[in-house]
């Protein structure tokens, strides 16, 4: 399940390709594709190349894992990096449905998420990066609502979490596990020796969010890792 790269842009070359062909292979069968991007600092050189992507983007839908709630222009939202990195050249394309607007109460903009992220399921791929605390998604350890977002049962596809948890400490709205699992695979992107070692503690079974993707049989999951940082 780890798949080890030499540098971060072999590991955004890997990424890049495996997500192409995912979206190709919906594209194949339903005549439409969707992907769950990420945010933080892995999936940037990856969105870079996905914008230069000969996809019919006009058929792909991208939604977030999870979105800070802040204006889609400031630096801490996870909207702005696609629109930045991803929603460029050939996948300026490709249609967006935010999982938070201006305004809204993080349950509130969850809610409003859910059927809108519900049709785009089974997801053709979800990208996740992985906290050092061992998060994905802003499934965050200590959270109060954690351990419903995590339950694998659940029938909340979209939760929204208060401020005061994550780095950086703002309200969210994030994916549940049991949505994030309705997937034809998950890449779940690490790089650097902190989170190596959280990986190697969440395979041999810590209580960590990021051991629940890699213990789960619903859907595939890769686990790419690099020794550098991607920027």
């Amino acid at each position: 399940m780890l798949e080890t790269f030499t540098s971060s842009s072999a590991l955004a070359d890997a990424a890049a390709d495996a997500v192409v062909a995912l979206l190709e292979l919906g594209l194949t069968e339903r005549g439409r594709a969707s992907l769950v991007a990420t945010g933080g600092r892995s999936p940037g050189a990856i969105y870079d190349r996905l914008s230069r992507a000969p996809l019919d983007w006009a058929r792909v839908t991208v939604t977030l894992s999870d979105e800070r709630c802040v204006p889609p222009q400031a630096p801490e939202s996870n909207a702005k990096l696609l629109n930045d990195r991803l929603f460029q050249g050939a996948a300026r394309e490709a249609a967006f449905t935010p999982l938070f607007h201006p305004g809204e109460e993080p349950d509130a903009a969850a809610r409003r998420a859910e059927p809108q992220v519900g049709a785009l399921t089974p997801f053709d791929a979800v990208l996740l990066g992985m906290g050092e605390d061992g998060h994905v998604a802003s499934l965050i350890p200590g959270a109060p609502i954690l351990p419903a977002a995590m339950d694998l049962n659940g029938e909340r596809l979209a939760m929204g979490f208060p401020a005061g948890w994550g780095s950086p400490p703002l309200a969210r709205v994030t994916l549940t596990l049991a949505a994030l699992l309705r997937s034809r695979e998950i890449l779940i992107l690490t790089s650097g020796d902190e989170k190596r070692r959280v990986l190697d503690a969440a395979f041999a079974g810590a209580d960590l969010p990021v051991t629940a993707i890699l213990a789960q049989d619903r859907a595939p999951v890769r686990v790419l890792w690099s020794p550098a940082h991607s920027d």
